[in-house]
């Protein structure tokens, strides 16, 4: 089941990959031709309320290949017990389109072929059964010159797994929890270069 869902998750990177500057989010659904000569591929579908502005091209595209979110207890005042609560803090192993990425707390993206950085906050969120919800980020800053130094926009996709346990926990207790994602890096045209 596992090597179906990385197999699946390496298809939609190809996919969203091949596709150039021509694609913009306006057009997500839609066919986007790759070259003269090339076939059409079909960037995966968005919620709605997660695309990117208008406008905005694909530039990269990853799927997290070892990934944890990572929960620390807290235990409210007066209370014997606690509860993985609040923001969980990422740690990831990334390849895609540009070479292999490290994320981390920040959030942060870190390209390893380049080491091109960019840290994004969450803009807004599409909720999931079970897992942790897909995200659209805006990037807030950039570092260096590379494969993530047109990024504006950053889409976390198709998650699984990842979500705090239910179980009491004393102060201070960490838990590490698995989980799997793909992120897609847009250009905002709109928004000036860094």
């Amino acid at each position: 089941m596992r090597a179906l869902s990385v197999a699946g998750m390496a298809a939609v990177v190809a996919g969203i990959g091949a596709v150039t500057f021509n694609a913009s989010a306006a057009e997500v659904a839609a066919p986007a031709a790759v070259g003269p000569d090339a076939r059409a591929v079909s960037i995966p579908s968005i919620p709605e309320i997660i695309k990117p502005p208008a406008g905005s091209r694909p530039i990269g595209a990853y799927v997290v290949t070892s990934g944890t979110q990572n929960y620390t207890c807290v235990v409210p005042t007066g209370a014997t017990a606690g509860a993985y609560t609040g923001k969980s803090t990422p740690e990831a192993q990334l390849v895609g389109t540009g070479g292999r990425l490290h994320h981390f707390a920040g959030p942060s993206w870190q390209s390893l072929r380049d080491n091109s950085l960019v840290t994004a906050t969450a803009s807004k969120s599409s909720p999931k059964d079970g897992t942790i919800p897909e995200l659209l980020l805006q990037v807030l800053t950039h570092s260096g010159k590379g494969v993530l130094s047109k990024a504006d926009w950053i889409n976390r996709l198709y998650t699984s797994g990842g979500v705090a346990p239910t179980d009491p926990c004393t102060s201070g207790q960490s838990v590490s929890v698995p989980y799997k994602a793909v992120y897609v890096f847009w250009d905002d045209p709109a928004i000036p270069a860094a």
